[in-house]
């Protein structure tokens, strides 16, 4: 399965833009409707392109968008292989909300003061569940995580929907779910100190999966590996197997 550039796709757009104007160059790229403010590109990788949501934010303490390069239609096509991909989307959105100061406010030229680093409980990371969206971003079939450090005060009773627990997933919840799904160690999502639960110690941990006697059957991932790390491909032949096909759990959180 190929998850090709969409035209008209604003994410597959600011995708591509990143790829041309490297982070350093205050890049420009394609702005959303009704958006005054164009975004700022903060990462990009062989995986994952990281923008500021400067036009509107849900936090004034900044609001991070995190999107797949590729054209990824839904969390619904990732599989258990997917899950160093998840990690990665996670720490990366804890590592960029830690470093960046606070965004401009629109409208507002004057930089924000400097404020302390975030605490635990500030990170809010995950993603929004079709049917529902981000009414001021919205892209429904190119899969991206939002990150941003609570409270979402700029969020607005509407959008709040999209934010709330009846469309909201928060990666560290998916996480957990896909590694009961594929593994006889029950997981506790959503527990204190969830990032640092020992499992979360090995990012790979529930991505293979096998028999007993030593058969492996991991499928193919989405991830691009990185050539330096020596890490090859799965078999492009091996079939994907989504995460919804394999746990139905989630349908009854909506």
């Amino acid at each position: 399965m190929t998850f090709a550039p969409k035209p008209g796709c604003p994410m597959c757009g600011i995708v591509a833009t990143a790829a041309v104007h490297p982070t350093t160059q205050s890049p420009r790229s394609p702005s959303f409707p009704d958006a005054p403010v164009q975004s700022e590109i903060l990462w990009r990788d062989e995986n994952f392109t990281a923008y500021r949501e400067r036009a509107h934010p849900v936090s004034s303490n900044g609001h991070i968008i995190i999107a797949f390069n590729l054209h990824v239609p839904s969390i619904y096509t990732l599989s258990s292989s997917d899950l160093p991909l998840l990690v990665n989307v996670r720490n990366l959105g804890r590592r960029l909300l830690s470093a960046s100061s606070p965004p401009f406010s629109p409208g507002n030229s004057s930089p924000a003061p400097v404020s302390p680093q975030p605490t635990e409980s500030q990170f809010r990371i995950g993603f929004i569940t079709p049917p529902f969206k981000d009414n001021k971003i919205p892209v429904t079939d190119h899969l991206h995580a939002h990150a941003y450090l609570a409270p979402a005060d700029q969020l607005g009773w509407w959008r709040g929907v999209a934010y709330g627990p009846l469309a909201w997933y928060a990666i560290d919840d998916l996480i957990a779910e896909i590694r009961e799904s594929v593994s006889n160690n029950r997981i506790k999502s959503g527990h204190e100190n969830r990032v640092n639960a020992p499992i979360d110690m090995v990012p790979d941990a529930g991505a293979r999966t096998g028999t007993a006697n030593g058969d492996e059957y991991s499928t193919s991932t989405l991830a691009i590996p990185d050539v330096e790390d020596g890490l090859a491909p799965l078999s492009p032949s091996s079939p994907r197997t989504s995460f919804a096909s394999s746990s139905s759990s989630r349908a009854s959180h909506l």
